[in-house]
């Protein structure tokens, strides 16, 4: 009796180890106590899980148009918010705060969208 139930119990700990975990990982190659403002035309915006997209074309200082990638919340998560796939669209000219990439690259956590009445909206 003592070995069916240690081979039940290993058994199912085997098949407890086998399914996927369901970890988060870190942003941990953002630099999440920094804050950059940017303003661009939206080239495209992906809404998907576990993180959004959208690609953003900013003129820098010299006036050449560069492509930032912005990472933002799961699709759920906008959507609780009150973001719609319709609330941002490719063509828009969006102002927003995010958190910059640790290696300098045109990419960004972002944290807030500056919405038509001057306000911030959360989207992250």
């Amino acid at each position: 009796m003592i070995f069916r139930n240690s081979l039940g119990a290993a058994i199912a700990g085997s098949l407890l180890l086998a399914l996927p975990a369901s970890a988060h990982h870190s942003h941990a190659n953002y630099v999440e106590s920094e804050w950059i403002s940017l303003e661009g035309t939206v080239r495209e915006i992906h809404w998907m899980n576990p993180h959004s997209w959208i690609y953003l074309d900013v003129t820098n200082d010299d006036g050449e148009v560069l492509a930032w990638a912005l990472e933002g919340a799961s699709v759920t998560t906008l959507r609780r918010d009150g973001w719609t796939q319709d609330s941002i669209e490719a063509g828009d000219t969006i102002s927003l705060r995010c958190h910059p990439l640790k290696d300098g690259a045109r990419g960004c956590l972002l944290g807030y969208i500056q919405m038509d009445d001057g306000s911030e909206k959360e989207f992250d």
